[in-house]
This record gives C-alpha cells, sequence and structure tokens, in this order.
C-alpha cells in the first residue's frame, strides 16, 4: 500500500529564457540597470512524489533530464545538527557509474530544502519528515544548438532528444542556468508547500525571486548581478541590482543556525518600514529594483535570437572589464556613462514606439530606434577595445553588420557581456523580413563554409565543417515570467509507459 505522502501533488513550473538587450556589464553596478527580455523559450520542471510502501522511509531525490544520454542525478539528504539546514549528497546506483556534478540542481536543493524544513517544522514537530520525490527537467529546443545527427527516440510534441550527453551539449546562452534554478525553487515549493500559494501572490514571488537568487549565486560560486534570475521570476523588466552585501552570507549548510538565517534572507524579515511618508515601504535588505513598466516591444516590431553555435566563457570575460575598471576608474566611469546614457536612449524610444499610436506606421518609423542602438554598438566596441575584453568580436560586429543589409533589420546588438553567444536583432515583425533575414544568413553561412575550407586546404588540415554557422532560433519576445503548467504536456517525457497519469493537476 502506498505511504500518506500520495497527498501531494505533482507540480509542473517553467521558467523563461532572457536576453540583456541593453545594459551589459553596468547592470553589475548598482548606479546603473538593464533592460532585460523574457523569452518564449522555458526550462520546465516537474516534480511528483516518489511513492514507497507503508514503513518504509527514503531520503531520497531522483532528477532526470531525458532529453540528454545518460542525464540522471540521484541524491540523498538529511537535516544536519543544530539548525544547519539540509544537507543535499550525490548517490551512485552502481560501481561503475561515472559521476557528473550538476551544481546548479545540487546547490538549488540543498537550500531550497532547507527553507522548506523550516516552513514545516513546528513546536510540536520540529524535525518534519521531507518526502522523497521524482524531479524531470526538460528544456525548449532553443537553449541548445541541435546537433546535426540529433536523434527523434522518445521525442514528445514540444520536446527533442538531443542526442548527447549534457555535459556536450552547445549552449544557445539564453540563460539556462537561472531558468533552470528558478523553475526548480518554484516547483520544489509548489510541491512541498502547496498553501503558501508562493505563484499566486506578489509576496510568495518575491519569496522565490530571493530563494533562486541565493542558490545561483552559490551555485556560481560568486555574487552575480541578478539580472536573469529577475527575469527568469519576472519576465520582460527593467533591472537594478540588489546589493552584493544582502547575499554576503559566510557560512554555509550545515553550520549552526544556517536554517534559521537562510530563512530570514528569503522571507526578508522585518523587511517593510514603518515610515510611510514616501509611498511604499522600502525593504530593508532586498533592494533590488524590477519594473516592469517600460519593458515592452511595440507593435510591428519583434525579437530575433540567431545562435552562433559557438559560445563564450562570460565569467572570464567579465573579470577582464572590472579588471580594467579597476586600473582605469577615471577611464571606465566616462565610458560607463555615456553607456548608460545610450542605453537609456534605447529604452525611452522604445517606450515613445510603444505609446504612439499602432496605425501610425510610416518609413523611417524606427530610424530613431535603430540609430540609439547604433551608438549603443560603437561605445561597447570602445569598451572592448579599451578593456582588450572582445565583446563585440570582429566576426559578430560584420555579422551584424551584414543583417543591417536586409530590408526591415532595424539593428541589433551582442547581448549580455557579448563574446561569441547568440545575437539579438529587432526587425520588422513581417513574414517578408525575416524570410529575407534566414535567405542572408543562408548565404553568410555559405560564404563562412568556403573560407573555411579554403584555409583548411592552405594548412594542410582535414576539413569537416565551419564552426560558428549561423541559424535563426525559434523564440520571441515574452512578458510573462515564472509560471505554473498542466501536467499533461509532460507525460510522454515523465511516465514513458511505467505508470499512468492519474495525479497531473488538471
Amino acid at each position: 500500500m502506498p505511504s500518506d505522502d500520495q497527498s501531494r501533488k505533482t507540480v509542473a513550473v517553467s521558467a523563461p529564457g532572457k536576453v540583456l538587450l541593453a545594459g551589459g556589464y553596468l547592470v553589475l553596478d548598482r548606479d546603473y540597470t538593464g533592460l532585460v527580455f523574457g523569452l518564449d523559450a522555458r526550462i520546465h520542471v516537474h516534480i511528483r512524489p516518489l511513492h514507497t510502501s507503508t514503513g518504509v522511509v527514503l531520503e531520497e531525490i531522483i532528477v532526470k533530464s531525458p532529453q540528454f544520454k545518460d542525464a540522471i542525478w540521484e541524491y540523498g539528504y538529511r537535516r544536519s545538527e543544530k539548525d544547519g539546514g539540509v544537507l543535499v549528497h550525490p548517490l551512485t546506483s552502481s560501481a561503475q557509474q561515472t559521476l557528473h556534478p550538476n551544481p546548479f540542481v545540487e546547490t538549488t536543493l540543498t537550500h531550497v530544502l532547507t527553507y522548506i524544513s523550516t516552513k514545516l517544522a513546528s513546536a510540536t514537530n520540529p524535525s518534519p519528515t521531507i518526502h522523497p520525490s521524482a524531479i524531470t527537467i526538460l528544456a525548449d529546443d532553443a537553449y541548445y544548438t541541435t546537433p546535426s545527427n540529433k536523434s527523434t527516440e522518445f521525442t514528445g510534441e514540444q520536446f527533442k532528444f538531443f542526442g548527447i550527453p549534457l555535459w556536450d551539449a552547445h549552449k544557445t546562452g539564453l540563460g539556462s542556468s537561472a531558468a533552470l534554478v528558478t523553475a526548480l525553487t518554484a516547483a520544489l515549493l509548489a510541491h512541498y508547500l502547496p498553501e503558501e500559494k508562493l505563484l499566486t501572490t506578489e509576496e510568495g514571488r518575491l519569496r522565490v525571486h530571493n530563494l533562486a537568487q541565493v542558490a545561483h549565486c552559490v551555485a556560481q560560486g560568486k555574487v552575480g548581478s541578478g539580472f536573469d534570475v529577475a527575469s527568469a521570476v519576472y519576465g520582460s523588466c527593467i533591472y537594478r541590482r540588489f546589493s552584493p552585501s544582502v547575499i554576503a552570507m559566510t557560512d554555509s549548510p550545515g553550520t549552526a543556525g544556517y536554517a534559521s538565517r537562510l530563512r530570514a534572507l528569503v522571507d526578508d524579515d522585518e523587511a517593510i518600514a514603518e515610515d510611510k511618508e514616501e509611498g511604499e515601504g522600502q525593504r530593508k535588505k532586498w533592494d533590488t529594483q524590477i519594473t516592469k513598466a517600460g519593458a515592452a516591444l511595440p507593435k510591428g516590431l519583434r525579437l530575433v535570437m540567431c545562435d552562433v553555435d559557438c559560445g563564450s566563457k562570460t565569467p572570464g570575460m567579465v573579470k577582464g572589464v572590472l579588471d580594467w575598471r579597476k586600473r582605469e576608474p577615471e577611464e571606465a566611469g566616462m565610458v560607463w556613462t555615456k553607456l548608460h546614457a545610450q542605453n537609456e536612449a534605447v529604452q525611452a524610444e522604445l517606450q515613445h514606439l510603444c505609446q504612439a499610436d499602432a496605425k501610425a506606421e510610416f518609413s523611417g518609423r524606427f530610424d530613431k530606434l535603430s540609430a540609439a542602438l547604433a551608438d549603443v554598438r560603437a561605445s561597447v566596441r570602445n569598451m572592448s577595445r579599451l578593456s582588450g575584453v572582445p565583446i563585440e568580436p570582429e566576426s559578430q560586429r560584420a555579422l551584424l553588420d551584414g543583417c543591417l543589409g536586409v530590408t526591415g533589420v532595424v539593428n541589433g546588438v551582442v547581448p549580455g557581456a557579448g563574446g561569441y553567444d547568440a545575437v539579438a536583432l529587432l526587425i520588422e515583425d513581417t513574414p517578408e523580413t525575416l524570410e529575407e533575414l534566414r535567405k542572408f544568413l543562408e548565404r553568410w553561412n555559405t560564404s563562412v563554409a568556403a573560407e573555411q575550407a579554403q584555409l583548411a586546404k592552405a594548412s594542410g588540415v582535414e576539413w569537416e565543417e565551419a564552426p560558428g554557422l549561423v541559424s535563426v532560433l525559434e523564440v520571441k519576445q515574452d512578458d510573462e515570467g515564472v509560471r505554473v503548467e498542466k501536467g499533461a504536456m509532460y507525460a510522454s517525457w515523465v511516465l514513458r509507459r511505467e505508470e499512468s497519469n492519474d495525479d497531473y493537476e488538471p
């Protein structure tokens, strides 16, 4: 007979990817903001009870990412002494199994289960049971460059089987780690604390944001700006980061009192100031500013992401820019101040276009926006030159300039930290413009392939295929952040004919 933990509902949650259109690097500093667009490409997390027989107690969570080969992680967990929280550790099912760490999943489990344990605890039950569960993680196709020899085995209606190990997959730079941490955080909270209604109230959503920010920073090993997590929670927004000191927790899970300190940080206890003279109370700890107004695209304009199939090591690039800023504070300050003004000009023009009569279409409607983005690109290239960091590399500059030759392409940027990740274009939202862009990229790829083959032949190297070929990702800008999904859409991936889907939420 199944145990009484069947009362826990199966939950499915998704969180969006992002593109930082304006504010790369500057968003690291609270003096500046970033314009972040959410995307309709999502990371999905499905969680259900892992049922056991009566009397059998398991402290185990199984995590699967079935779109990839061998992507299974089994974790044990236990409550540490002296309010130290819940400690999570990987398990192996056999001596031959090779463990590939998944720090974002493991760290998120550690912090969310620790938080959950403090919420479930009471005077009569200070050490509540956290029942085992099975978690399935799925990604929309746009997060990864599809291998040319991809398999269609087990393909569901929405997701594809990539046919390679997860650690060999090429990311497209849409913020998969932040979306994963956010979706996993929200799913665990909704599964174990359903009465909290964390995704249907503003206060609840704020707690999801705070807890996901903590887990993501710990998993990265540094306190980042957090714009990617904010966008995963709230969708498109204008973002001003929290003070780094907010998450400057010097201890770690397992140390005495860690669980209570984590809960106080996430819940922002004593957070609302009593002084209401300036309107809304101000948060005493979390000073993040997330503004939805102004983070939108006008009718007639579309965001297009182009996958370059290369990828950059963002941490190294960020370090290079920050080192330059430390070496040359006056020079960097002038560059950042100018770039911030240009970023705000882009935001202002987008807001102006959104407020204008959508029917008042005329030739040159997007000329000011194109010029504002060109100014941003020029300053980014200047920062790249001064810092020695390839923020808009020559190959990306040539690609963006080439795209500008397509009728209907307004302009584009190498978003976020720049480098060789996907490029972002703003184009007129017509089938003709998108089709002409695709044709241009086909010609571009043919030219690149021919050039690479010629260079390889001259060098006496056997040539197989040109790297860095460009393709249009099937994504659009989306305003919505983390949300609950209907479980039935994941049936072919979660159940695999092993059991019925009777326990799905309708």
